[in-house]
């Protein structure tokens, strides 16, 4: 894995690129001087470079992430540490950002594999609280990270004021978004029935209600809807996406975020 991006420079690079004017202060060496001869004008020659892009890792440890026994944190978790780890082994940059209602952790960027260990103890220590935010979250995120990159969000999405927002926010302020969605099996078919307590483990809301297999039925058919429209959402705008069930063997899960394409540079 390489973050790369070509950006247009006077001076050395990998290929020419274009020209521009020459500006006061422009290095003479850098004058394309066959242009001025037949023409008369004063032009610099840009190259186009390979830069080093940051790669950030944003873990959602809302308490949603809690969900059941806990397991898409522990996933959430797992899967940034890999891919971090392959980040850190190509000599890119890598920074962990925790996020519930705005920036609650972060780890500073760093580089080398020898660092995944700094990641694994930031990570490990990582533990589900707080309420979803995603936009206000994002804002902070994109104020205290002024090099932009690629921005891996793990999260399972759940966000009152809606999920577009934090990666719109993303999108906006030059950053680019790779949307790993974490779910669990049984978020799509709650084995519920009969007269039930529901509790919403964020607001921490209350709500009896009475599951009869049409409740459910009609709940799997929305939650399905949502679903797409978050892939809607993401393919529409060019965003790379990948749902990662917990129940997917982790292995196949990494693999599958490489053949995705748009995390490889």
């Amino acid at each position: 894995m390489r973050a790369e991006r070509r950006t247009k420079k006077s001076g050395s690079g990998v290929e020419f690129a274009d020209h521009r004017d020459y500006q006061p202060g422009d290095d003479f060496r850098y004058l394309d001087w066959n242009v001025y001869q037949k023409f008369g004008r004063l032009l610099v020659r840009l190259y186009e470079e390979e830069e080093d892009l940051a790669i950030y890792f944003i873990v959602d440890q809302s308490r949603s992430m809690a969900f059941g026994d806990g397991e898409k944190l522990r996933y959430a978790k797992r899967v940034a540490a890999a891919l971090a780890y392959v980040g850190l082994a190509n000599l890119d940059r890598v920074s962990i950002v925790a996020t519930a209602d705005n920036v609650t952790e972060r780890m500073q960027e760093t580089r080398g594999k020898a660092r995944i260990f700094k990641v694994f103890r930031f990570l490990t220590e990582l533990r589900a609280e707080g309420t979803t935010d995603l936009g206000d979250a994002m804002k902070t995120f994109v104020a205290q990270n002024k090099r932009r990159g690629l921005a891996v969000l793990i999260s399972d999405l759940y966000d009152p004021s809606g999920f577009e927002r934090g990666i719109n926010v993303l999108r906006y302020n030059k950053f680019d978004p790779f949307v790993v969605h974490v779910t669990d099996p049984s978020e799509a078919k709650p084995k519920l029935a009969g007269d039930v307590l529901l509790y919403d483990c964020e607001t921490g809301d209350e709500r009896e209600v009475t599951v009869t297999a049409a409740v459910l039925q009609r709940f799997e058919k929305v939650y399905g809807e949502y679903l797409h429209e978050i892939e809607r959402f993401c393919s529409t705008r060019q965003v790379p996406y990948i749902r990662a069930e917990v129940s997917v063997p982790f292995d196949e899960l990494v693999l599958r975020v490489f053949r995705r394409g748009g995390f490889l540079r």
